[in-house]
């Protein structure tokens, strides 16, 4: 699974910004990759698992602006469609999983 995150955050008034800042930061901290400017994603093994991070992102949530969470299947994303200009772009591929047996 996927947990995606998109956000629109004011960016007007210092404090605004250094809201935008530490929000973007505790997403690259928790291991999200940018997709795009606002638009990070982070795999997840389960729908169970994604509600930890989940959890995480509700409990740093700025004041203003707009986040929204979208969890996608491993499937789904793969089917995603990426462009940069005109050329097409591989979408990102999920990360190897450690096996423990």
């Amino acid at each position: 699974m996927w947990l995606v995150v998109m956000f629109d955050l004011p960016v007007k008034t210092p404090k605004d910004r250094k809201a935008y800042a530490q929000f973007r930061k505790q997403l690259l901290n928790r291991g999200f990759s940018m997709l795009q400017y606002s638009v990070y994603a982070h795999y997840c093994d389960s729908e169970e698992a994604s509600a930890v991070f989940r959890a995480q992102i509700r409990a740093v949530l700025p004041e203003k602006g707009h986040v929204r969470l979208l969890l996608i299947t491993d499937r789904q994303f793969g089917k995603m469609e990426s462009f940069i200009g005109l050329k097409s772009r591989v979408p990102e591929k999920p990360p190897k999983q450690l096996l423990l047996f």
